[in-house]
C-alpha cells in the first residue's frame, strides 16, 4: 500500500486529508506534537478501515521530526506522499509596520525551516525511486498579502517561493511538488471551506500531477 505522511495532522483539514487518501488505498502516517490526540485520530481512521498510526514530532525540535520519519519508514516502508500543513496558533501575528527580526524569526522557524527539514526526510528516497509527491500548504496570504498578518505571510511567501522552486528542481526526477494556498475560514460555514471538501483538492493534485500551485479560495469576498 502507498504511504502518505501528514505533518501537522489535526482534527480539521489534516484528518480529512488522511481520509481522502486513505479512501484511495493509502496507509496514513500522521506527525504532530500531541501523542494522545494522534492516537485518537489514528484509532478513528482504523475504525473506518484505513491503516493509520501517529508519530510524535515537534517542528521546533528537528531531531524529533527526523526520528518520526525514521519510525514511519521502519513501520511502513518508503513514503510516497508528504503533506505539510502544521499550524501554531500560539504564534502572534503583527502588522506590516510592526514586523521585527524578533517576531519574524519564530514564523520562519516554524513554517519555512519546518518544511525544509520535513522535505529533506523524503527527497533522497524519492529521487532514488524516481517517484513521489510533496504537497505544501500555507494560508492564502502567501499569494495575496494580508498587511495585518505581515510576519506570518512573509514566512508563508518564503515557503511558497521555495516550494515552487522545488517543483521545478524535482520535476526531472518524476517527483511532483505543489503548493496549496488556502484562502478560507476552514470549517466556518462556507460550503467550499468544509475540510472534507478542501481535502478533495489534494487528491486531485496528486492524481493529475501537473500544476505547481493551487490557490484554493472559499470566501464570500475575494481576499
Amino acid at each position: 500500500m502507498p504511504v502518505i505522511a501528514i505533518v501537522g495532522a489535526g482534527p480539521g483539514l489534516g484528518i480529512e486529508i488522511a481520509r481522502a487518501f486513505g479512501g484511495k488505498g493509502f496507509t496514513v502516517a500522521m506527525v504532530a506534537r500531541n501523542a494522545t490526540k494522534l492516537d485518537g485520530l489514528a484509532s478513528g481512521l482504523r475504525a473506518e478501515g484505513i491503516e493509520a498510526a501517529g508519530f510524535v514530532g515537534d517542528i521546533y525540535k528537528p531531531e524529533t521530526i527526523t526520528a518520526a520519519f525514521a519510525a514511519i519508514k521502519e513501520r511502513y516502508g518508503a513514503i510516497d506522499v508528504l503533506e505539510f500543513s502544521p499550524a501554531d496558533r500560539s504564534l502572534d501575528a503583527v502588522g506590516v509596520l510592526d514586523v521585527t527580526p524578533e517576531n519574524l524569526q519564530p514564523q520562519l522557524d516554524f513554517y519555512l525551516h519546518g518544511a525544509i527539514h520535513a522535505v529533506r526526510q523524503v527527497v533522497p528516497d524519492m529521487i532514488t525511486a524516481r517517484t513521489g509527491t510533496i504537497l505544501v500548504t500555507t494560508g492564502g496570504g502567501s499569494v495575496t498579502p494580508v498587511p495585518a498578518l505581515a510576519n506570518i505571510t512573509l514566512a508563508a511567501a518564503g515557503l511558497r517561493n521555495w516550494t515552487l522552486n522545488l517543483h521545478s528542481e524535482l520535476k526531472p526526477h518524476n517527483i511532483y511538488v505543489a503548493h496549496i494556498a488556502i484562502s478560507a475560514w476552514i470549517g466556518a460555514g462556507h460550503p467550499g471551506a468544509a475540510p472534507d471538501v478542501i481535502a478533495k483538492a489534494y487528491t486531485e493534485l496528486y492524481e493529475t500531477r501537473t500544476e505547481p500551485e493551487l490557490h484554493y479560495i472559499a470566501l464570500d469576498e475575494q481576499p
